[in-house]
């Protein structure tokens, strides 16, 4: 298996929860307000977890394609740096989630196959730099970071009353499914 079937997959799988999650908000009757809603006062709001978690599948994507981010990263990091002034709604946190689906899409077929000892120098807007593989970039910073937000996401979900489970963190497992096998049937 290479980085990019590993990836790849995971966040489309993974955001289309996410997007699944707010939908099951807004049927349920959460407003807009929801999108400022923080599990904690020093941490950000729900807004910027959803566009954070874009940002690190885009992120990890391009860091492994060895390109330099587009301009609509930028975009969207500054979108959910200022969330918590500007947090948007249910349906504007849904589009950058199909936004960021549709790139993985784009480029889920034509990823190359990535070298996991090749050198990735990961730089972070306070200067900071980690040297690592590419290897090391997926295990301990690509994919830690990207459930970070969208489980916080879910979190803040959660307390806000959203009525969320298990079943939806794992929906995309009922695919594998053995028939006969679920509770009741």
């Amino acid at each position: 298996m290479t980085l990019p079937d590993l990836i790849i997959p995971t966040y489309v799988q993974m955001l289309g929860a996410l997007s699944g999650w707010l939908g099951k908000a807004e049927t349920q009757g959460s407003g807009d307000a929801i999108m400022s809603a923080r599990l904690a006062p020093d941490m950000f709001p729900l807004a910027t977890q959803i566009r954070f978690a874009c940002v690190q599948a885009q992120e990890g994507v391009y860091r492994l394609r060895g390109e330099a981010f587009p301009p609509a990263v930028t975009e969207l990091l500054d979108e959910g740096r200022n969330a918590g002034g500007h947090p948007g709604t249910i349906a504007d946190a849904r589009a950058r989630i199909a936004e960021t689906l549709a790139l993985l899409e784009q480029v889920r077929g034509g990823m190359p196959a990535v070298d996991p000892a090749a050198p990735i120098a990961h730089a972070l807007p306070q200067g900071m730099v980690f040297d690592l593989t590419a290897e090391l970039f997926v295990r301990d910073w690509a994919l830690p970071q990207f459930y970070f937000h969208l489980m916080t996401a879910y979190a803040i979900l959660r307390a806000q009353g959203v009525e969320l489970g298990k079943v939806d963190y794992v929906a995309h497992m009922f695919a594998y499914l053995r028939p006969g096998t679920a509770p009741g049937s």
